[in-house]
């Protein structure tokens, strides 16, 4: 079957084949398979099974819907009706207490983070979704708001432990009384089949979105690359990246793709020259009331002379000096709060500290300079008039001449094309300001500077029956240039601006039909990284197509509200953001852990978690701000990484714990990968979501050691068919990374306990034991000097003949290959040459491989007994 041929003739008979439905409402309680979930439902909310209200027509493929219609009796939704219309309503859903739940809420307009409790007044603002634990019948319950014709729902705490729905539409011109399918729930014994099974339901009932199985994701997946964000913030220039990219191949690492950040575009401020890009930006926030004026790229770029980088007498570059202007735009970001403090309270002569702000300005400008105009030339700053050798164009293909490696380049745009959208005026489209208002749920939220200065400024808003070409426009000239994806930011400004065109959900799939289609036609329907975009409106709208995305906050290598243990303890919370937010965003995109910085005081901690998290590694390094030797544990030398085969997930026994200050709990992910799984256990202790204050903040009283224990039996084998053979073995040799150490251990033994330092870790490896025959037991564990040593595992095979046996290893890279082993071998061979290897009694089999370039670093391995 065609993948849009019409299916209704299966779904009009959408009906399980079990006779058992699971949920039930009747005197007032939502009761799953007998027992009250939720109490005191009011009379006008209503529960309809699945099959009697799922869409009658769906585009996914037939394995899937046969799949969902095989568990439908398993969910359901909830809707309810008000006598009067609105666009904005509210309802109870019923209460709920003494009963444990794990959350993700909206921290902050385009990011979202866990939140665990035990009652409905104890959940958050704006959450996206809310599982239920279920312990009289050993199972799950999820309750995920969703999407019904132009409204979308988020759920919200009540009084008196009530759960309340809030159904919205963004504009006062679109109101509604009665919604049958405003919220989806769904059963399973097991947490994360629930988040497969209940995602594959609202995938097929809005048929709006699609599921990452049914997608492809972009080569960086597997790769190491980096983004020059903090090297540069919006100082990016073409010297500076093309001397960042170098230091790393010369390092020994060599970047498979590069990120060109915020400050590569052509932006200016209302007022300003039409066709001038706004001089001397450095830091995010000056630019945010900023508008696109034009497609092409800013003066900085479009002054490349091609081939100057290539040369004997290519220009130098100062890395002293990103640095430099960092530190003198901070000073002047403090002299101006110093000037609006004092216009605040009441001071009339502000002479001295508006000098002050003026001389600071004066030094910036200074450091700034003109630049090196060796690789610059200063002609008419029109695109039109300059040949191919000049531009962004001309800096990608110099970047592919030296950087044979480098397969990808990405570059960064606002969603609405820059911070403040397109300037009206400025393009052949229809841009218009339009004032930003935002959703009372967002009230709950973190104070931002990004939603302060957008609000201030509004957004140049390309009207949405334009969407196609806007996009287009830019792609379309991106790819002529050399650019192969873009990294999509700031995606929830839409709801800020969506009263003129018929609400939220109408105005989102404009957009993201636009971005769609120019996904698939210029950058090969892949090359898109979705960032700022965690909100469900986005999820059940927007991912069509894209497949890739950020599934955490940004990584702060300080506190910018400057609480001086937040260098340690917003690194815990990056993390928590990402581990569990992958369980609901990893339905429908590869999870994106983002960047780090390899020279940070928890870079190894960082890496740690990027090493095991099933995506691509990328660092945003200053230039000659690096550790090699902390890289080389992640990346092999040609960029490639040792990649798990999951995206990460937190352990069952994580689900309703609180990682980050509850004093007890650590953090441990679970993934797998070809020969073997891994558990992550991350203390991340120290800081959290402070509902009172609204913002997260340090708990410094929580930054300690902490105590866990890890088991063999919480990998979740059985998230991937071809995982699940490994969740049978008898026994399992288990190696301590961090701790260099080797054990044994079966599904029955008592769990490994260890201790974990705060903003430390330990990542444990668990390998089947083959018995080869004559009692000799064996299992490779992979390279060592790497964090995720099983991932360097590429084939293995086991050989018996009636006088000997003999395990056949392929494993890329070069270090310390460590396999367990009870018995000595009698010889060796590596790459078809007998060498020595060391072996001792405690079962370690120690073997050093070297990276073999002509081989892309993939080395034969032959143990013989």
């Amino acid at each position: 079957m065609a993948p849009n041929d019409p299916v209704s003739p299966i779904l009009n008979v959408f009906r399980s084949e079990s006779s058992e439905e699971y949920f039930d409402l009747s005197d007032g309680k939502l009761s799953v398979r007998g027992v009250p979930l939720l109490t005191q439902v009011p009379s006008n909310v209503t529960f309809s099974h699945f099959h009697s209200i799922c869409c009658q027509s769906s585009d996914a493929p037939l394995p899937l819907l046969q799949r969902v219609r095989a568990l439908s009796h398993k969910g359901g939704f909830l809707g309810f009706s008000k006598e009067e219309p609105s666009d904005r309503l509210i309802n109870s859903l019923g209460k709920f207490s003494n009963r444990d739940f794990l959350s993700i809420f909206r921290f902050k307009t385009w990011w979202s983070t866990m939140w665990v409790g035990n009652s409905g007044s104890k959940l958050q603002m704006e959450t996206q979704w809310l599982l239920l634990d279920v312990p009289e019948i050993k199972s799950y319950v999820i309750i995920i708001p969703i999407i019904e014709s132009n409204f979308r729902s988020a759920i919200h705490p009540g009084t008196d432990d009530h759960v309340m729905i809030c159904a919205e539409s963004g504009s006062t011109q679109v109101k509604a009384s009665n919604f049958d399918a405003i919220a989806y729930v769904h059963a399973s014994d097991n947490p994360y089949n629930l988040m497969k099974e209940a995602y594959s339901a609202v995938r097929v009932h809005l048929n709006t979105f699609r599921l990452l199985e049914e997608k492809t994701v972009p080569n960086l997946v597997n790769k190491f690359g980096w983004c020059t964000w903090d090297a540069f913030y919006l100082t990016v220039e073409p010297v500076g990246v093309w001397h960042g990219v170098n230091e790393f191949v010369e390092g020994g690492v060599s970047p498979r793709f590069l990120i060109i950040d915020d400050g590569w575009q052509s932006i200016n401020m209302d007022g300003e020259d039409l066709n001038e890009d706004t001089k001397n930006l450095v830091l995010g926030g000056t630019q945010m009331t900023a508008r696109l004026h034009r497609f092409e790229e800013c003066m900085k770029f479009r002054n490349y002379r091609g081939g100057s980088m290539l040369g004997p007498d290519a220009p130098s570059f100062d890395p002293k000096k990103p640095k430099m202007l960092i530190a003198k735009a901070i000073e002047i970001e403090h002299a101006e709060k110093d000037c609006n403090k004092a216009i605040r309270s009441g001071v009339t002569d502000l002479s001295v500290l508006e000098a002050k702000v003026q001389k600071l300005k004066t030094e910036l400008n200074e450091i700034i300079g003109g630049g090196d105009s060796s690789a610059s030339h200063h002609g008419c700053g029109s695109s039109s008039c300059c040949d191919e050798n000049y531009g962004m164009k001309a800096f990608t293909g110099d970047l592919r001449t030296k950087f044979k490696g480098l397969d990808d380049i990405y570059v960064w745009h606002a969603l609405c094309g820059a911070w403040g959208g397109v300037r009206p005026g400025s393009t052949h489209l229809n841009s218009k300001i339009i004032p930003c208002k935002l959703s009372p749920g967002l009230d709950g939220t973190m104070t931002d500077l990004a939603v302060v200065k957008i609000v201030e400024g509004g957004i140049g808003l390309v009207h949405p029956d334009q969407a196609d070409s806007f996009y287009d426009s830019m792609h379309s000239y991106l790819s002529e240039v050399g650019i192969t994806g873009v990294k999509v930011d700031v995606i929830h400004t839409l709801e800020y601006v969506s009263e003129e065109y018929g609400g939220r959900v109408e105005l989102a799939k404009a957009y993201y039909k636009g971005l769609t289609h120019s996904l698939r036609k210029n950058f090969n329907g892949t090359g898109l990284i979705a960032s700022m975009q965690q909100c469900n409106d986005f999820f059940f709208l927007g991912t069509k197509q894209i497949s890739f995305g950020r599934v955490g906050d940004d990584f702060w290598f300080q506190d910018p509200n400057g609480d001086p243990m937040g260098v340690y303890w917003l690194q815990g919370v990056h993390m928590i953001h990402c581990a569990y937010n992958s369980m609901w965003m990893g339905q429908m995109i590869q999870p994106d852990w983002d960047m780090f910085q390899s020279d940070h005081l928890c870079a190894k901690f960082h890496a740690g978690s990027r090493a095991i998290c099933g995506g691509p590694v990328y660092v945003s390094d200053s230039v000659s701000g690096h550790d090699f030797n902390l890289i080389k544990k992640l990346v092999y030398p040609d960029g490639t990484i040792p990649k798990c085969q999951h995206f990460a997930l937190p352990t069952r026994d994580c689900l309703f714990r609180n990682p980050l200050f509850d004093y007890k709990t650590v953090l441990k992910i679970w993934n797998f990968n070809k020969y073997g799984g891994v558990i992550g256990a991350f203390n991340c202790q120290g800081a959290g979501w402070d509902p009172k204050e609204k913002r997260i903040k340090g708990y410094s009283e929580c930054y300690k050691p902490i105590s866990c224990s890890v088991h063999v039996c919480e990998i979740e084998w059985n998230q991937k068919i071809e995982a699940a053979h490994l969740g049978e073995a008898e026994e399992y040799v288990v190696h301590l990374n961090e701790a260099d150490e080797l054990r044994l251990m079966t599904p029955k033994s008592d769990a490994i306990h260890i201790v974990i330092q705060p903003s430390s870790f330990e990542i444990l490896s668990f390998v089947p034991v083959r018995n080869l025959g004559r009692g000799i037991k064996f299992a490779p564990l992979g390279l060592t000097n790497m964090f995720n040593s099983g991932g360097t595992l590429q084939e293995l095979e086991y050989k018996s003949s009636a006088v000997e046996f003999s395990a056949m290893i392929k494993v890329k890279g070069g270090g310390k290959l460590l396999a367990y082993s009870s018995e000595s071998p009698k010889k060796c061979c590596l790459n078809g040459a007998e060498v020595a290897f060391e072996w001792s009694a405690d079962g370690r089999l120690n073997l050093n491989v070297p990276w073999v370039e002509e081989a892309a670093g993939i080395s034969d391995v032959v143990f013989v007994f």
